[in-house]
């Protein structure tokens, strides 16, 4: 079990490893056009990545076997998968056709990442919702990998709506290529937790949501950043 767990917290190590150095190759200021890559990696993990995945995804696998679980997290990686591609083409364009300028586009950025990142920090002072043990759920299917799993579960509306600015902001195709890459590798991530659900969440539950509430914290302190930048893009400061 040791081995299994190893895999997915080796390969979130790397890619938040990849992101670091590339930031700093960039320059640690946040240029007009684009976020350094580092502020764009954090912001597409906590809203698309896998902690909010694990509690959701074991109440709807709940009696499923090992084998209808395993089906359920591949259809559901791919769902989100195809439902981002679309949603990058589709918003991207949308975006272009009303020729926002660029600042503005910035500055909506760092309102939905600051909003988002509130509701995450404030959700820790929710008491949880009361359930009852020992009543058996109906029998998963196949059906909930499309929806609740794939969407809005896995696909956030505002992680589709950070994912189009952040594509609108990107200076070149090369840009837009390393946030595709990164969110390729963020679902890859969300597949193997989910195939590792039951193994990781006894022993990575509490410090899973302690690293999420942390990285809450530094995701209001970015949203407030790029807020900053944006009114002095635009010479309001």
């Amino acid at each position: 079990m040791r081995a299994r767990l190893m895999l997915p917290l080796g390969l979130a190590g790397l890619m938040v490893a990849a992101a670091a150095s590339a930031a700093e190759a960039a320059g640690s200021v946040v240029p007009a056009r684009t976020f350094p890559v580092a502020h764009v990696f954090t912001f597409l993990f906590l809203m698309l990545g896998p902690f909010k995945i694990i509690g959701p995804f074991s109440q709807m696998t709940k009696g499923a076997d090992a084998a209808l679980t395993r089906q359920i997290a591949l259809r559901a990686a791919l769902f989100a998968s195809v439902a981002l591609l679309l949603a990058a083409f589709l918003g991207e364009s949308i975006l272009n056709s009303y020729g926002i300028p660029l600042p503005i586009l910035a500055l909506s950025a760092g309102i939905i990442l600051l909003l988002v990142a509130l509701q995450s920090t404030l959700q820790q002072f929710t008491p949880p919702a009361p359930h009852s043990e020992g009543v058996a759920g109906p029998i998963p299917t196949l059906k909930v990998a499309m929806t609740p799993l794939a969407f809005p579960t896995i696909v956030t509306p505002y992680g589709i709506a950070a994912l189009v600015v952040f594509l609108a902001l990107s200076a070149d195709v090369q840009g837009r290529l390393v946030i595709g890459g990164m969110l390729l590798a963020i679902m890859l991530l969300n597949l193997i937790v989910m195939l590792l659900v039951q193994h990781i969440r006894p022993v990575l539950g509490v410090f899973l949501q302690i690293l999420g509430a942390v990285l809450s914290v530094i995701q209001v302190a970015l949203g407030l950043q790029i807020i900053h930048n944006s009114f002095k893009a635009l010479g309001a400061l």
